[in-house]
């Protein structure tokens, strides 16, 4: 596939992002700062960054839950890494799930806690797969871009 064309498609698939909530105006200024830098990757080393770090904070969270006693002020101080993980790449789907997560844990309420982790897992999967999406269709373009 042409690089015009992959552009295009990339440019689409960030347009949906948008329209669907999965990022915000911060994942806008990211991006600004990888263009026309001499730090071109930037956005995907912060990406990559974002999604191991919330991969593991996420384990971690789901490790205390299944504790018979569950350490929540440690579920808060997690909770409160992966927002501020969150918003340093504009994954507000994510940012809205750990708020909303944050009720239950703030309650004390270990099962709702558990309904509201799977719900936060899938926000992140789902933003996780479409900056995966992103990364890739960027690499394809920069294998097209004359070097």
């Amino acid at each position: 596939m042409a690089a015009a064309a992959l552009r295009a498609q990339l440019n689409a698939h960030i347009a949906s992002m948008y329209a669907t909530g999965a990022v915000d105006a911060y994942f806008q200024q990211l991006q600004s700062m990888d263009e026309g830098s001499a730090a071109t990757g930037f956005v995907a080393e912060v990406v990559n960054i974002f999604l191991n770090d919330a991969d593991r904070i996420l384990n971690n969270i789901d490790g205390l839950l299944n504790q018979p006693a569950v350490d929540f002020y440690k579920v808060d101080a997690l909770v409160h890494q992966l927002i501020g993980s969150s918003s340093t790449v504009g994954a507000k789907k994510v940012k809205l799930a750990c708020m909303h997560f944050r009720q239950f844990y703030v309650a004390q309420s270990k099962e709702r806690c558990h309904m509201s982790l799977a719900l936060l897992r899938s926000e992140f999967s789902d933003v996780r797969n479409k900056l995966q999406t992103m990364l890739q269709l960027e690499r394809q373009i920069a294998a097209l871009s004359p070097r």
